[in-house]
């Protein structure tokens, strides 16, 4: 069983969750129930799944785990683009955040493959 407080992905992954938080509070009030509502969604997954699999009894429990929150990194880079692509974000916020979000996604692979 892993520490989850001690993993620096989950660490990161808390921070990028603020950040996603931040940048969708800028996002225009029709996209409540829409890219905000699934960009946070899918931020907070991120942490938790992490947080979560901390717990399995065994590495392969871990790495499902691990496998979802890494799903939900690739959720949020498609839902960034879009976004960009709307017009919600400058590009400089947009690379900021693939920036962040690429470092938690090669931690966790790393991670992960450590686990197999």
């Amino acid at each position: 069983m892993h520490r989850f407080k001690d993993l620096e992905i989950w660490k990161k992954s808390r921070v990028f969750c603020s950040s996603i938080y931040e940048i969708t509070s800028n996002f225009p009030e029709s996209e409540k129930f829409g890219l905000t509502n699934q960009l946070r969604r899918a931020s907070v997954s991120i942490p938790s799944n992490i947080a979560e699999g901390s717990s399995r009894k065994t590495n392969k429990g871990f790495s499902r785990f691990l496998q979802i929150a890494l799903g939900s990194a690739y959720e949020i880079e498609t839902q960034l683009l879009i976004a960009f692509d709307l017009k919600f974000m400058t590009e400089n916020e947009l690379n900021k955040l693939l920036e962040d979000l690429e470092s938690i996604i090669k931690m966790t692979s790393k991670f992960k493959s450590t686990l197999n």
